[in-house]
């Protein structure tokens, strides 16, 4: 299922870019945080549901000062496990950390990213480190003409610094941001900014089929995107019938 906005919407055809962001989009990183939970809640006893889980997760996030994910879900288990009764010790910290650093694309995020490179440039723009993406990156097919990271820019989104290192990429290549698509699921880290920079932006709404935004920090307000579809698939479907 899909929706676009009013007709003024620049048409499909009409972008040489598309930049995406990765976790939550094209990588399932909420499934690999209750995996990572498994062991220590089978441990002590504790039936977990994935609405507490996320509400604790999405408020740790918010205290991660200058701490990086994938390297911060350490830390971010330690507040669930006080929360949720669950044993914190050193061995759960670190599994975390790998859960979510393993975790693994959504079903429909390889071949959709397969198709759509026929037709774009793709730009990875993701808040994980380098060495995260590095995983992330593999297991998608390494599909992307370009790629930036939390390292590279010193900042997470949805600083809009982030988006300008995204331009100065484009631009080395004879492009603006005009000439880009943002693709993401996130409300909060994406959607926003993007408009504000003027951007054209698709959201891919994951969780259309589930209450709230999980394990994505709730935006203050919402905003309507250009494009707007329930899966990669879709997406990459449109563009196919678009050329």
């Amino acid at each position: 299922m899909s929706s676009q906005n009013q007709s003024s919407t620049k048409p499909l055809t009409a972008f040489r870019y598309m930049s995406f962001d990765v976790v939550g989009t094209l990588i399932d990183f909420e499934t690999a945080i209750l995996d990572g939970l498994k062991a220590p809640a089978e441990e002590a006893g504790v039936t977990l549901d994935s609405n507490a889980v996320f509400a604790v997760y999405r408020e740790a996030r918010q205290q991660s000062g200058a701490v990086r994910c994938p390297d911060d879900l350490g830390r971010c288990y330690s507040v669930i496990a006080e929360r949720l009764g669950l044993p914190d010790t050193k061995t759960y910290q670190d599994a975390m950390i790998e859960a979510v650093a393993e975790a693994k694309p959504f079903p429909d995020s390889v071949e959709a990213l397969s198709r759509l490179k026929r037709h774009y440039k793709l730009i990875a723009m993701t808040n994980a480190r380098r060495w995260g993406f590095d995983r992330y990156e593999q297991k998608l097919g390494n599909p992307f003409w370009a790629s930036l990271t939390s390292d590279e820019t010193g900042c997470e989104k949805p600083d809009p610094a982030f988006f300008y290192k995204a331009f100065d990429i484009v631009a080395q290549d004879g492009g603006t941001k005009d000439d880009i698509l943002h693709t993401a699921q996130s409300q909060y880290h994406d959607m926003a900014v993007s408009r504000s920079l003027g951007m054209t932006n698709c959201w891919i709404e994951r969780r259309h089929d589930e209450e709230g935004y999980g394990g994505t920090l709730e935006p203050e307000n919402f905003t309507k995107p250009d494009y707007h579809f329930h899966s990669m698939k879709a997406l990459a479907d449109a563009v196919s019938d678009a050329f």
